[in-house]
C-alpha cells in the first residue's frame, strides 16, 4: 500500500509544530549573532589605486600600442606587487612582525578590464594597520619597478586615508542572522516532518483506514463521564434500571 502526502497534510504538520519551528529559528539567529558581535574578530579594509601609465616622451604623445602595452604589463605588475621581493621590502618598513607569506593572504590586487588603474585592498583587524600596508606596498613597488623592470611608469593615484570610525567588511553580523534564521527555518520544518513521520500513534479514523487498508463503516462518539451521569439521574434511565 501506497502513502500518499497532500498539501493540506503538510501545512497541517507545519502549523502543529510551529512552535519547535521558530525556536529552531531564533535559536540560529541567537547563536549566529552572539558569534558574530562577540566571537569573530571584525577585519577592517583598506585601499589604494595606482595608475599604469605611458613614460614621458619629448612630445608627450600616447598611441594605442603604447595603452596596449601598458594594459599587458598590468597582469605582470599585479604579480610583482604580492611578491616577496615587495613584500619583504613593506614588513621591513613597517616593522610587521609577519612573513610575506602572511602578508600575501591579507592583500588583493585587481583592475577592471580594460583599465590601467590597479587597486591594492589590505584587510586586517587594525583599521590604521591595513592603511600603512596598503600605502606603503604602493610607494614601494613604485620605488622597486624602476630597478625590477627599467620603467617609470607607475604613479600612486589614490593613496588610502586614516578613518575615525571606521567599518569592519566583515563579518556581517546582519547577514549571518538573515542566513541562521534560513537555515533555522529549513532546519525546524526537516525535524517537525520527521517528528510527524516517526509518530505511529492512531489518532483519528483515517489513520485507522490508511493502517487496515479496510473502509470505515461507522464511528463511535465518545461518551464523557458527565454524560453518563446525566443519563443515569433522567427518568427514562430509571424506568429502564428497574
Amino acid at each position: 500500500m501506497e502513502e500518499t502526502i497532500s498539501l493540506q497534510d503538510l501545512f497541517k504538520t507545519l502549523k502543529k509544530r510551529a512552535v519547535l519551528i521558530l525556536l529552531a529559528m531564533l535559536l540560529a539567529v541567537t547563536v549566529a549573532g552572539v558569534f558574530s558581535f562577540l566571537v569573530l574578530t571584525p577585519i577592517y579594509q583598506a585601499s589604494t589605486q595606482i595608475l599604469v601609465n605611458q613614460q614621458k616622451y619629448e612630445q608627450n604623445q600616447f598611441n594605442s600600442q603604447d595603452i596596449q602595452a601598458n594594459l599587458q604589463l598590468i597582469n605582470t605588475y599585479n604579480v610583482i606587487i604580492k611578491s616577496p621581493a615587495i613584500l619583504s621590502i613593506v614588513i621591513e618598513n613597517l616593522d610587521l612582525n609577519t612573513t610575506p607569506a602572511a602578508l600575501n593572504s591579507k592583500i588583493t590586487v585587481n583592475s577592471a578590464q580594460n583599465s590601467q588603474v590597479v587597486n591594492i585592498s589590505v584587510q586586517d583587524p587594525e583599521h590604521h594597520v591595513a592603511v600603512d600596508i596598503a600605502n606603503t606596498t604602493a610607494e614601494v613597488f613604485q620605488e622597486e619597478i624602476q630597478k625590477l623592470m627599467n620603467v617609470d611608469n607607475v604613479n600612486i593615484l589614490s593613496p588610502a586615508v586614516y578613518v575615525e570610525n571606521p567599518s569592519p567588511v566583515k563579518p556581517n553580523p546582519y547577514l549571518n542572522m538573515s542566513i541562521a534564521a534560513v537555515i533555522g527555518l529549513m532546519l525546524g520544518a526537516g525535524i517537525a516532518f520527521l517528528l510527524d513521520y516517526l509518530d505511529t500513534t492512531v489518532k483519528t479514523e483515517q489513520d485507522i483506514e490508511n493502517l487496515l487498508g479496510l473502509p470505515i463503516l461507522g464511528l463511535i462518539s465518545p461518551i464523557s463521564e458527565k454524560d453518563i451521569l446525566g443519563m443515569k439521574e433522567s427518568p427514562k434511565w430509571g424506568r429502564k434500571g428497574r
